[in-house]
């Protein structure tokens, strides 16, 4: 009897086990009968370094983390849009998502530049904490909402350089009259420093230099900047990128597909944004190292420390023109008032923590 009794526990439990494991197997391997197809429009040349890559790497997560459910389509800047008018895009529904960055919108809001980089302000890290952590998402929902999407961080190109030029920069002299491919605050700054800033999208930015349009650009980094070429027709590279010392580029969704769109296609959307914005940054932090040392030890670039004088000049600047950005708008103000705090924040204990930390290390 107890034979009998044991041998039948072992062949339910055993065939329980099966029935269990192919219930939970189904959803896995089972498609979404019907599938929502969105597309995704760029600021960004068709699988550009950095950017692009990003972009495309973010729709096939979201397509995989849905299992098909929502199916995303990535169109490069031009192709469906122009690369400057992904916000407007998005936001009347043309495409359901975009990939750019805010600092691309300082036209149309001034403070939106903050949500990808401020002069002298936040690190990559020292961002995401007030992002995350310190009410800057719930602000950048409340500056976004009139247009009608809803923004994620979706990259991160990390650290900026200074940029390239054709002509070494000494002084503060040198910047006079200078034109320089430079969108954001750092624009700001640089035309208080009497240089003459302009905004190209990505694609646009080789040819203008080559053709002497420009005199000088900034992009990103070493990695981004090199597979564009700015080094064969600017061999001066300068550092550091005080205009832009975080690089957080965004995914923006139409607010109401958004809404619409079931609970958990709304936390795929948000974990899949989470996700890529990691891996970028931390693709660039990689890459951006051995790029260097290729541009320096093979293609004869020369690296360059911006002058004091520069430095003192455009960090004074670059709080005039916070003040002047906070005073566009109430939302405006309280932005610019909570970032700063953010950076007053993170920077106490970066000077206990991280700098010494840096400075030990290369002992």
């Amino acid at each position: 009897m107890k034979t009998m009794l044991s041998t039948n526990r072992r062949k339910f439990f055993s065939s329980a086990a099966v029935l269990t494991a192919g219930t939970l197997a189904a959803p896995a391997v089972a498609k979404a009968e019907t599938s929502l197809k969105w597309r995704m429009v760029t600021s960004w040349p068709a699988n550009a370094p950095g950017s692009g890559l990003t972009a495309n790497r973010l729709a096939k997560r979201i397509n995989d983390m849905s299992n098909g459910e929502l199916t995303v389509t990535v169109y490069a800047a031009g192709e469906l849009v122009p690369p400057f008018e992904v916000l407007d895009a998005v936001g009347a529904g043309s495409a359901e998502m975009g990939h750019t960055a805010p600092l691309f919108w300082q036209g149309k809001m001034p403070v939106s530049a903050l949500f990808t980089a401020a002069p002298f302000g936040l690190t990559p890290l020292e961002h995401h904490a007030w992002i995350f952590h310190g009410g800057g998402q719930q602000l950048w929902d409340r500056l976004y909402s009139p247009f009608k999407v809803k923004p994620f961080m979706g990259a991160n190109s990390g650290l900026q350089m200074g940029g390239w030029f054709k002509k070494e920069i000494n002084s503060l002299d040198d910047l006079k009259g200078l034109k320089m491919r430079i969108p954001g605050l750092g624009g700001a700054i640089l035309e208080k420093l009497g240089g003459v800033p302009t905004s190209l999208p990505p694609g646009e930015i080789f040819t203008a230099l080559q053709s002497g349009l420009i005199d000088g650009t900034e992009f990103l980094g070493p990695w981004a900047d090199s597979n564009f070429g700015f080094q064969k027709v600017a061999p001066y590279y300068y550092f550091p990128g005080f205009h832009e010392p975080n690089g957080t580029g965004e995914c923006l969704v139409n607010k109401e597909a958004y809404e619409n769109l079931p609970k958990h296609l709304q936390h795929i959307i948000e974990n899949a944004c989470m996700a890529e914005n990691s891996y970028a940054l931390a693709e660039t932090e990689w890459f951006n190292a051995e790029a260097l040392q290729k541009l320096t030890s093979e293609d004869g670039v020369k690296l360059r420390h911006w002058p004091e004088d520069i430095l003192k000049a455009a960090r004074s600047a670059g709080e005039e023109v916070l003040d002047r950005v906070a005073a566009t708008d109430a939302l405006s103000g309280e932005i610019v008032a909570s970032f700063r705090a953010a950076r007053s924040r993170t920077s106490a204990w970066s000077k206990v923590g991280h700098r010494p930390f840096y400075a030990a290390r290369d002992l």
